[in-house]
């Protein structure tokens, strides 16, 4: 049976422009909670996040995987953090400066209020950025020597030059993984080399002492594939990406159609039978 349900948000439980999680995913998220079984949200956004995303209801999200995974909690409590090399984060601000690849460096406050800022030393550099700045508070010239556990890069260049910096970022700076949130956002995550949304998966399971054909593991797109590849119940929607859908074991509908939350349906009802549901077979 399935002990542990874990999901990405956006694109999976969430669609793209949408105020948050439906009414039904809401619902059936507690059809899990009531039967002894955990949920989770494993989501590139911050703690902080979660609330509008939920609703405020809080249960919802006691327990998940934050920024990546790098921020790990199980019933309200913070048992794990992943942290990013700042000296590297500085090096790698002075090379998208100096690159001129119409990239910026963004850094988050994951632990405190989320407030995000903008690193760069170049004036104007974030005048052609395709998303707006409201969202950031300052901008500052070099990373601050503080510990930094959410940092990506935000482009204002088309998709094909995204995947060329990724290529030569994995390259130039060992200390980290880039990877994409989605298929559309026009950002790179940035990871601690090694670590990933799987990692934190891992040590989820193994505080509740749970084996992995105990959990359950919904994803879109690739920094998801690290908790859908290998994992014995790990779930695309129909709108992954076709690398994404590769490497997951089963295949349900679209997020559109809020697949994701009859899913947790399915999962509640085989729970009451002692079974797996249906769309594992």
């Amino acid at each position: 049976m399935i002990k542990l349900v874990l999901t990405d948000l956006d694109d999976t439980l969430i669609p793209a422009g949408s105020d948050g999680a439906s009414k039904r995913a809401i619902q059936a998220i507690h059809a899990l909670l009531d039967r002894g079984i955990h949920f989770g949200p494993v989501s590139g956004r911050t703690p902080q996040a979660m609330g509008w995303m939920f609703g405020g209801d809080e249960a919802c999200y006691a327990t998940g995987a934050f920024v990546n995974g790098q921020v790990v909690r199980l019933d309200g409590e913070t048992i794990h953090v992943e942290a990013l090399d700042t000296g590297a984060l500085e090096r790698l601000r002075q090379y998208l400066d100096e690159g001129c690849f119409g990239a910026v460096l963004t850094l988050h406050d994951a632990l405190g209020d989320g407030t995000a800022v903008l690193a760069t030393s170049v004036p104007g550099q974030t005048d052609s950025l395709r998303q707006g700045t409201d969202s950031y508070k300052a901008t500052v010239i070099q990373v601050p020597d503080r510990q930094w556990i959410k940092s990506n890069i935000v482009c204002s260049c088309d998709r094909s030059h995204m995947v060329f910096l990724r290529d030569q970022l994995l390259h130039r700076f060992p200390e980290f993984d880039f990877v994409f949130p989605s298929a559309w956002a026009p950002y790179i995550d940035i990871l601690p080399a090694g670590y990933s949304k799987g990692s934190a998966v891992r040590i989820l399971a193994d505080r509740l002492g749970i084996s992995l054909d105990e959990v359950a593991t919904f994803g879109d797109s690739e920094n998801d594939m690290a908790m859908l590849e290998g994992f014995p119940n790990s779930v695309s929607v129909a709108n992954a990406t076709e690398e994404t859908s590769a490497v997951a074991r089963w295949h349900i509908g679209p997020c559109s159609n809020d697949a994701v939350a009859q899913a947790f349906e399915e999962i509640a009802v085989a729970t009451d039978k002692g079974s797996l549901p249906g769309f594992m077979s």
